[in-house]
């Protein structure tokens, strides 16, 4: 036996507003509002949170004008001279200084190209290989306008390629690579917590076979 009819909702829509009501301050129903109203919070609380962008660059004039521009744009910035350095800030280095630094949350990479002892592109490498660091965002930067190389770095995982001198206007582009990766995890968190509530919930299968 259904519950509700179609044709009765369209020729009484008082009884359509008495169901919806109903439903609304059911248990289930309102144990589901507040846990969207809770994810919508949790959305707010991410989209508000400062970004912590790791530059890495060999040049100290190339470091002090990439950390002032980000420092300028409302980032929190980590500035260090090599990519070796990045590693150990990121835990990734093996050793047991890097290993104390494994806690550290990085929202993005941003790196010049060419360094002594590693590339950016072997970096870019690593961080991709990392499965912590897979999805975050890197930037590459460089003096240097090769197609090539600005190409196998775009194809190997670099969100951007800069050319420098960097200016505040690229900068200005970070930030849709930043809300873009945001959104990626707080959808696998959405999708967690959705598929715990309804696994919590005991009334939660016969409502959604009801509904389909």
């Amino acid at each position: 036996m259904h519950f509700y009819s179609p044709t009765l909702f369209k020729t009484n829509p008082f009884l359509y507003f008495l169901l919806i009501h109903s439903l609304f301050y059911s248990s289930t129903f309102h144990s589901l509002f507040s846990f969207v109203s809770s994810l919508f919070g949790l959305f707010q609380l991410l989209m508000d949170t400062q970004f912590h962008v790791l530059a890495v660059d060999d040049s100290i004039i190339d470091r002090k004008l990439i950390e002032r521009l980000l420092k300028t744009s409302s980032f929190q910035v980590t500035a260090v001279d090599s990519p070796n350095k990045a590693l150990e800030y990121l835990g990734l280095s093996g050793n047991e200084s890097g290993k104390e630094m494994v806690g550290k949350k990085v929202n993005m990479i941003i790196t010049d190209y060419s360094m002594p002892g590693m590339t950016g592109y072997e970096l870019l490498k690593k961080v991709k290989e990392s499965e912590r660091f897979k999805d975050i965002p890197v930037v590459i930067m460089s003096s240097e306008n090769i197609p090539s190389r600005i190409s196998r770095c775009l194809e190997d995982g670099a969100e951007d390629f800069f050319l420098k001198p960097v200016q505040l206007s690229d900068v200005d582009k970070l930030k849709p690579h930043l809300l873009r990766s945001k959104a990626r995890d707080f959808c696998k968190f959405q999708h967690r917590m959705l598929l715990t509530w309804y696994s919590s919930n005991s009334s939660n299968t016969s409502l959604y076979q009801s509904c389909t």
